[in-house]
């Protein structure tokens, strides 16, 4: 295969910074070992990208920080802190974000009509409401992605929704009509989009531009089964583990609230990872059951810390009711341990086919309910569901680590380049 010469536009792409930047550094990172890369990236990532000194790729920092700083400083003011109110940051990013594009086309134009590279790429930001100033400009394919976006709030969860401060989602249909949101749907030359709800808010695009591909990757040098804690035996109690941000949408309450009221699972052991607003809610349900000495909150962990937890876990509970891309649900499944899921979003497209528990989507009570089911058949049926977790742990390995995502792209710009079908790309379908 050639090996093609590829700008990389990566406004977010910072190896220390967690969430879109982290996952936009390594997949950067990994594309740079199956091509000539060359990235574009904003200075406040220069400090940390360089720190790492292992991106593999030449980088050219943009400064618009005289629009971004000053936006990021109201949108914080606006949500009241950073943890909540999702909406309202991205509506504050629109503007600087396209000045990032603008500036960096005046930085590349004459390299790219010269035909110094033989695609773009924009890989960050990845909503889809945040648009390309540069999709179609230059005579090189274009290839934006991968994307994720459109998660409706469920009707059920209208409090938590209040609590998220997520009143600016009514907002979002909006963006179809801001300025570059029609051309970088119809003059990207391939959108690469993960699960099907953002495939369904692609209006303008070709169906046949458009490849199945979740943002989300693994390192299997963190994030692996070795050593895995062998299933619910005489070793101990069964270990269930949540870990993610302590917020509204992912409905901590539901896990904690199944587990601490069971009878059945009263010998046995909850771990919840991280922090957020929802942790006082948290410790009084808690409180209310009794249950200081089976509940163990341990608050923030490293990454590494958070692997050895899922492997010493034998069920990852995650009933998050809005869950865009759950890389966290990948990583569990790379770790050999079960998932039980709430059936919405990218959680339950990546349990399907015998990968995981989806659960189907429900009330608040409904969904306390069917988790504290399903963790009482854990300790039920755990050969059962040793083979259920083996299954997820195979797949992960197979499509989402970083290696194999960037092989896969490599292939995706060939088919661009040489105006080839995208039938064939099926891998995260």
């Amino acid at each position: 295969m050639t090996r093609r010469k590829i700008l990389i536009l990566a406004d977010q792409c910072n190896p220390e910074w967690p969430s879109l930047p982290i996952v936009g550094y390594k997949y950067a990172r990994a594309l740079a070992k199956v091509a000539d890369v060359t990235v574009i990236t904003h200075v406040r990532n220069r400090a940390n990208i360089e720190k790492a000194g292992d991106l593999g790729a030449p980088v050219e920092f943009i400064d618009t920080e005289w629009l971004a700083a000053p936006m990021d400083r109201l949108a914080t003011w606006l949500r009241g802190g950073d943890q909540v109110a999702w909406s309202t940051n991205q509506i504050m990013s629109y503007a600087p974000y396209v000045a990032f594009e603008k500036q960096a086309w005046k930085s590349v134009k004459d390299r790219v009509n010269s035909g110094q590279f033989d695609l773009i790429h924009r890989i960050t930001p990845m909503s889809p409401t945040m648009p390309s100033a540069m999709a179609g400009k230059g005579g090189v394919p274009f290839v934006v992605g991968p994307l994720n976006g459109n998660l409706d709030w469920p009707a059920a969860f209208l409090g938590e929704q209040k609590r998220e401060k997520e009143r600016a989602r009514g907002l979002r249909d909006l963006y179809k009509f801001m300025p570059y949101a029609r051309r970088t749907q119809t003059r990207s030359d391939c959108i690469l989009a993960g699960f099907e709800h953002t495939i369904r808010d692609l209006n303008f695009a070709d169906p046949n531009k458009i490849i199945s591909f979740p943002e989300v990757g693994i390192d299997p040098a963190i994030f692996h089964a070795g050593r895995k804690r062998a299933p619910f035996t005489s070793e101990g109690p069964f270990e269930f583990l949540f870990a993610g941000r302590l917020v509204p949408y992912k409905v901590p309450e539901a896990a904690v609230r199944a587990f601490a009221r069971s009878e059945k699972l009263r010998a046995h052991k909850m771990t919840i990872i991280g922090d957020g607003p929802e942790l006082p809610r948290l410790q009084a349900i808690v409180d209310e059951h009794a249950a200081q000495d089976r509940v163990i909150f341990e608050g923030r962990k490293t990454q590494a810390e958070v692997a050895d937890a899922m492997r010493r876990a034998d069920a990852f509970v995650f009933p998050s009711i809005r869950e865009l891309g759950a890389g966290v649900v990948v990583e569990a499944m790379a770790c050999g341990t079960l998932l039980i899921v709430t059936n919405y979003g990218a959680p339950g497209a990546l349990v399907s086919n015998g990968r995981g528990v989806a659960l189907p989507l429900s009330s608040m009570d409904g969904l306390v309910k069917s988790n504290q089911k399903a963790m009482e058949d854990c300790v039920d049926n755990p050969r059962v569901h040793e083979e259920i977790a083996a299954a997820g742990c195979q797949y992960a390995h197979q499509a989402f680590t970083w290696e194999a995502k960037a092989k896969y792209t490599a292939e995706i710009y060939e088919a661009v380049v040489n105006k080839a079908s995208f039938a064939s790309f099926d891998a995260y379908s």
